[in-house]
């Protein structure tokens, strides 16, 4: 298996797993998350098939922009594809990174093969960052000692250790302080639309979708069916049984067999 090193592209930065030639697996993460979250899925399905996962934009080692809608993330990949994959890929997403799937499904069809979605359906969904994000932005980062100071001072903020520690990847050195990685201001003025998903005005893909939601997780639901129908009327829903909303990382070997079953009948 090959892999290369992080490559900083013009457009997003991006991480190549596996050989070129097949259709490649396109592996988005979720908010506040980065490629690296994929690294060990990434290196199992690259023993079959090409894999490419990028940072989306404001996250992870990708530029900063203003604007974060589902159409500029899209775009973002589109242009990515053209140069990246000779055939049509097949995006797998996380959380935000499934919106990002299943838009730039709607959008640009032609350069993909099939979608999955993971823990996550094309409505919106009730606020919940806002307070998170204040507790960031308010962190004094010129005091911070360490990292294990961050996560002291955040702890009243968000209660939630797996998720102080989740966010906590965005912290980095920056010379003698720290400093985010992602762009908590974009982030944060993009939420209401983060929440969402765009109006798709008449368009569905007829192709192969894949939807997997962990059983512990209420974020797909007999609410979100309708409108995942309408929108990707093959979809297969499947459950990962204890899992919660990062269904990659509570059950790792259910959700490759899941996802490896879908590749295959493509």
């Amino acid at each position: 298996m090959l892999r290369d090193a992080l490559l900083a592209t013009p457009g997003l930065t991006l991480q190549r797993y596996g050989k070129p030639g097949a259709a490649p697996v396109l592996l988005l993460h979720g908010l506040f998350g980065s490629g690296r979250n994929w690294q060990g899925i990434a290196r199992r399905l690259a023993q079959r098939r090409p894999v490419l996962v990028p940072d989306l934009r404001n996250h992870g080692d990708s530029p900063h922009a203003a604007v974060m809608s589902y159409h500029a993330m899209a775009d973002d990949l589109a242009k990515l594809l053209e140069r990246e994959a000779a055939e049509p890929a097949i995006p797998v997403g996380h959380s935000m990174g499934g919106k990002v799937a299943m838009w730039l499904t709607l959008d640009h069809p032609e350069q993909i093969a099939a979608v999955c979605a993971v823990d996550i359906a094309p409505i919106t969904y009730p606020s919940g960052f806002e307070t998170m994000i204040d507790a960031l932005l308010a962190l004094p980062l010129g005091a911070v000692a360490n990292r294990a100071d961050a996560d002291r001072r955040l702890a009243e903020a968000i209660p939630s250790a797996p998720i102080r520690g989740y966010v906590l990847q965005n912290l980095r050195r920056d010379g003698e302080h720290w400093a985010w990685r992602c762009n908590l201001g974009g982030i944060a003025t993009a939420l209401p639309e983060i929440r969402g998903f765009p109006d798709a005005a008449g368009r569905q893909f007829a192709g192969p979708a894949l939807f997997l939601y962990g059983t512990n997780s209420d974020y797909v639901g007999a609410q979100s069916l309708p409108r995942i129908r309408e929108l990707f009327p093959l979809a297969r829903l499947r459950a990962v049984p204890n899992a919660g909303h990062w269904v990659y990382a509570d059950q790792p070997e259910t959700f490759i067999g899941a996802l490896d079953g879908f590749l295959e009948r493509i």
